[in-house]
């Protein structure tokens, strides 16, 4: 994983802040060369480990834009900023393959949206990481290949302003000069699904620090995700962008 860390103006959970945001981008990891030829008289090989299952695979642009297409072969709708608005690398996750075409979900309204990309524009990684947010219990619990990892108490949205539902992937890594936002804030692909806008910002979701102790655990948030400062900044330092984050 290679991190980058320009300083630049940045919105995060709908609020203006002047952050420093970490662009990870993961390397395809390497397989080794298994040398799969052998002798009558050899004892066969034992059959290999499968491999770790992978929370799926983000997707890097390579250009200054990311032409996006209605289908494959299709009429293209937009073109997409690299970096994004917060000068990150533009990440995008990938749901579904299709020959040299790739369908990716987009950061921007609705939730949930979605467009296909040239698999020759962007450079793919996998992931190991994937989070679940569960709004009825409070917490945010960490798999890696598959296997849960830990459970962080955390506090979601409160009943007027609720944390949207859904899967969502994480789309920059910002480090807020507000110390109610902890040491890290992540911008996610989610936005609220009550407010259009708020302090500035267009209303978009994060998962980051909080000043507020007391409110860990509890409906407390306009919708974004608190976690103990402790908690935001042990996962700033493992996951990428890209991972997926799936809200309930």
């Amino acid at each position: 994983m290679t991190n980058r860390r320009p300083t630049i103006a940045a919105a995060v959970c709908s609020l203006l802040v002047v952050a420093v945001l970490t662009g990870c981008s993961a390397a395809p990891v390497p397989h080794a060369t298994r040398h799969s030829t052998t002798h009558a008289t050899e004892t066969p090989a034992a059959t290999p480990t499968p491999a770790a299952p992978s929370a799926g695979t983000s997707a890097t642009a390579n250009a200054a834009q990311l032409a996006v297409y209605s289908a494959p072969d299709g009429d293209e709708t937009q073109a997409l900023d690299n970096p994004n608005a917060q000068g990150v690398p533009l990440t995008l996750l990938v749901v579904e393959t299709s020959g040299a075409w790739l369908k990716v979900q987009l950061a921007q309204r609705p939730n949930g949206s979605t467009g296909w990309v040239k698999a020759d524009a962007v450079t793919l990684h996998s992931l190991a990481y994937r989070l679940n947010v569960s709004t009825a219990d409070h917490t945010l619990k960490l798999f890696k290949d598959g296997a849960l990892v830990t459970s962080y108490p955390a506090a979601t949205g409160t009943g007027g302003t609720p944390t949207p539902l859904g899967s969502f992937y994480i789309t920059e890594l910002l480090q807020p000069t507000n110390e109610g936002y902890g040491p890290y804030a992540f911008g996610l692909s989610a936005f609220s699904d009550v407010l259009s806008s708020f302090g500035g910002g267009p209303g978009q979701i994060g998962l980051h620090g909080t000043d507020d102790v007391d409110s860990i655990g509890r409906d407390a948030s306009h919708g974004c995700i608190r976690l103990g400062n402790a908690d935001i900044t042990e996962l700033a330092g493992l996951l990428p962008l890209g991972t997926p984050i799936t809200i309930q």
